[in-house]
């Protein structure tokens, strides 16, 4: 009887069956057959979307993510707390829910500053955390919408935000407004 060839272990499967390794002798590791996703591919890949996810988590919140490339226009706005501004001026007034927040923000900034789920919910999450909003369910037995208003430590900060990124808006304007005039007479 004729013998097939056996693949030979690499380096990293023998350590994985090597009880000093965390494996255990007798169950060696199985590789995938062609055509099938690697495992530790998939969980390299997951991990990696879930950086990338947690990076736009960081903007959202208002914290400054270094070292990505980005719209610098859009991406100045999102780094400089216009966002949390803008949510917590909306919902100053009476509650709103998270479509609704990114519907009336790309509707006032005219698609300039289209904000995804991504992105606002996350960021609604982190002001719920802070104790500035508070969400409550519009049906609390099927968790239908959740309607976002602003508690007092929320209008405080919105106070906060109104002084401190009007500079930062007044110099968008302006610079915008020097390149209309220069392009356009």
């Amino acid at each position: 009887m004729d013998r097939m060839p056996q693949p030979r272990k690499s380096a990293r499967s023998e350590r994985s069956s090597d009880p000093a390794h965390g494996g255990s002798r007798g169950s060696p590791t199985r590789r995938a057959p062609a055509g099938v996703p690697d495992r530790e591919a998939a969980t390299r890949e997951a991990i990696a979307q879930a950086s990338r996810l947690s990076e736009v988590e960081e903007t959202a919140a208002g914290r400054q993510v270094r070292g990505r490339p980005g719209d610098p226009f859009t991406g100045e706005l999102r780094r400089r707390e216009v966002l949390p501004l803008l949510v917590l001026h909306m919902i100053g007034d009476s509650a709103s829910y998270g479509n609704q927040l990114m519907e009336r923000i790309s509707a006032m900034t005219e698609g300039v500053l289209s904000v995804n789920p991504n992105t606002m919910y996350p960021l609604l999450r982190s002001l719920e955390a802070r104790n500035l909003i508070e969400g409550n369910w519009e049906h609390p037995e099927r968790r239908s919408r959740r309607y976002y208003s602003i508690t007092p430590e929320g209008r405080a900060e919105y106070e906060r935000l109104v002084a401190e990124v009007r500079p930062f808006l007044d110099s968008v304007a302006r610079s915008i407004g020097e390149i209309v005039r220069e392009v356009y007479g």
